[in-house]
């Protein structure tokens, strides 16, 4: 597998907003979206977290929109983790239209790791990090 996860998504009419394009709020769906599937590739779905007691939550976002997408394109997003502290991690992201391969957005997530019952943040296990291929730069 490759170290750069692919997710794939068409914009759907009902992300539309009135300006004609995809609202911003749903670049945030599209970015999770494309984190919890990249875990789950990696032997890590939602219910392992579960079961754990444990998992991540979003501290921060940050979004450069480059070009607007529109209803019916066929965007790539690409995603990847950057780092991997005691207890946060950084994952960043390329949204990329298919047709003609320009970058519509780039991301950066800051996740935390917690303690599900308390809400506290806790070490990341070893196992997970291990999980989870570093890539500070992908080009």
């Amino acid at each position: 597998m490759s170290e750069i996860y692919i997710h794939n998504h068409i914009v759907a009419p009902s992300e539309i907003d009135e300006l004609g394009h995809a609202n911003n709020v749903f670049y945030i769906a599209w970015l999770q979206d494309a984190a919890v599937a990249h875990s789950a590739a990696l032997g890590w779905p939602g219910r392992r977290y579960h079961q754990l007691g444990l998992g991540w939550v979003v501290r921060s976002h940050a979004i450069q929109y480059l070009l607007p997408a529109f209803a019916g394109d066929r965007l790539i997003v690409e995603t990847w983790v950057a780092s991997m502290k005691k207890v946060t991690s950084l994952r960043r992201y390329r949204i990329v239209r298919q047709g003609d391969g320009q970058i519509l957005a780039t991301a950066e997530t800051n996740w935390a790791f917690v303690d599900f019952a308390s809400g506290k943040p806790i070490r990341i296990p070893p196992e997970i990090i291990a999980a989870f291929p570093i890539i500070e730069s992908p080009i």
